[in-house]
């Protein structure tokens, strides 16, 4: 039953992950072209939040990596998007700040409590030492992307969802799918494979604007 809940939490996850790249695919297919939709960060941001719990549940390092990485970059975007600024001061800084705290105060409580939680993420019998190697490597090209799509954005001064982040997207879903598959994840395999179908279809739609 614990694990049911545990699978269901992660599920719910992936799914606001999956809704946001369909948000972005339906409106980029009316636009035909890849478009930056704020809703995107949105849903990236309410998801990573449950995933990184989800990754703490299971015990599994590369998952909660990930998910710490690419989290701030998608309150970064949110920004740029104008989202914090039209928020009366006083409540934004209170929810910035909340927003920023929560991944800190899960590392603090893993720094306080080391070597037993060191132990169930590096030497757990589920995770052979190759495989957990494996998830740790797609996660962090997976999350690459969105320090690149930062990057990016940032010398262009807005929010864009470049060619480069769709095929550092596709490299990450492969190796993460590859872990999902070894690691028996259902809820990994559903998000990669769903993920791989969007991230090709965007650099096509990106590939058919810039012939254009």
């Amino acid at each position: 039953m614990d694990n049911l809940w545990i699978f269901a939490l992660g599920l719910l996850a992936q799914g606001l992950f999956s809704a946001r790249m369909l948000v972005q695919w339906i409106l980029s297919e009316k636009a035909h072209k890849v478009v930056n939709p704020t809703l995107f960060w949105i849903l990236s941001l309410a998801a990573s939040l449950l995933f990184l719990y989800y990754g703490w549940l299971r015990n599994d390092f590369a998952l909660m990596l990930g998910q710490v990485i690419g989290y701030y970059v998608y309150i970064w975007n949110l920004g740029k998007k104008g989202v914090w600024g039209r928020i009366d001061k006083p409540l934004r800084i209170a929810v910035l700040t909340v927003l920023v705290l929560i991944p800190l105060a899960a590392l603090s409580r893993m720094a306080g409590n080391w070597p037993a939680v060191s132990e169930a993420l590096f030497h757990n019998d589920a995770i052979p030492r190759w495989l957990l190697v494996l998830g740790t490597a797609g996660q962090v090209v997976f999350s690459l992307r969105f320090l690149y799509q930062a990057l990016y954005s940032a010398r262009r001064g807005e929010s864009l969802l470049p060619a480069g982040f769709w095929t550092i997207s596709l490299i990450g879903a492969v190796l993460i799918l590859t872990y999902g598959i070894l690691r028996h994840d259902p809820v990994v395999i559903l998000a990669q494979s769903c993920g791989l179908v969007t991230y090709i279809r965007n650099l096509m739609l990106w590939k058919q604007g810039t012939r254009a």
